[in-house]
């Protein structure tokens, strides 16, 4: 039985996710510093130069070589800077299943990139890999997260009451850890159908179904 991910990149009508690569480093690092990103991610703040190593060397290329999952670098196709990233994780070879998250770079926000690319992994678990379930976590007041699940065809499944710690930034600048709800989120191969069209009408923007 197959339990990893094959090293792939996956191409759309505007992007391209990869592997991440040093290259990529000063952008991650900004990326990850964001305040959005701060808030709802479990990432290490500040956000060090040493961490983006570690990230880039050594634990984004295991997830998949270990079998847990697979990280993608989503970068634009004309001008290859980083716009965000795509991670798998929690996957599960027997039911074929794995848990999706998503960052936006805060210079790429309300581009429809993180909406592209998860869609674009979608595809590519869906009808490349031949996987039944991907299911999606957002914190109760991450509405963003919670807009792109919905836009590639998420279905609510229900909440998981009191199970993450956020982050919210106290007046004097500094961080502070909150107790939140998760909104569990599901999608199945049946539920994309249509919705790549739809969001292609809607956007201007090509159907993204290719990958190599």
């Amino acid at each position: 039985m197959t339990t990893t991910f094959p090293d792939v990149s996956i191409s759309t009508e505007r992007l391209v996710l990869r592997p991440f690569e040093p290259a990529d480093i000063p952008a991650h690092i900004e990326m990850m510093n964001d305040e959005l990103v701060t808030a709802w991610t479990s990432a290490p703040h500040p956000y060090t130069s040493g961490d983006a190593e570690e990230w880039v060397s050594r634990i984004a290329p295991a997830e998949r070589a270990e079998g847990r999952g697979i990280v993608f670098a989503v970068t634009e196709f004309l001008t290859q800077r980083l716009v965000g990233s795509v991670r798998l994780r929690h996957t599960n070879w027997h039911t074929l299943a794995t848990e999706a998250a998503y960052v936006t770079a805060p210079w790429a926000r309300g581009e429809g990139y993180a909406t592209e690319s998860a869609l674009a992994v979608a595809q590519w678990l869906f009808r490349d890999q031949k996987f039944e379930r991907i299911e999606v976590r957002t914190a109760a007041d991450n509405t963003a997260a919670q807009q792109v699940a919905q836009k590639i065809g998420c279905i609510s499944e229900g909440v998981l009451r009191n199970a993450w710690i956020a982050r919210s930034q106290t007046e004097d600048g500094g961080w502070t850890d909150i107790r939140t709800d998760l909104i569990v989120w599901s999608l199945l191969p049946e539920d994309l159908e249509g919705v790549a069209e739809q969001m292609a009408d809607a956007s201007g923007y090509a159907s993204f179904t290719d990958w190599n």
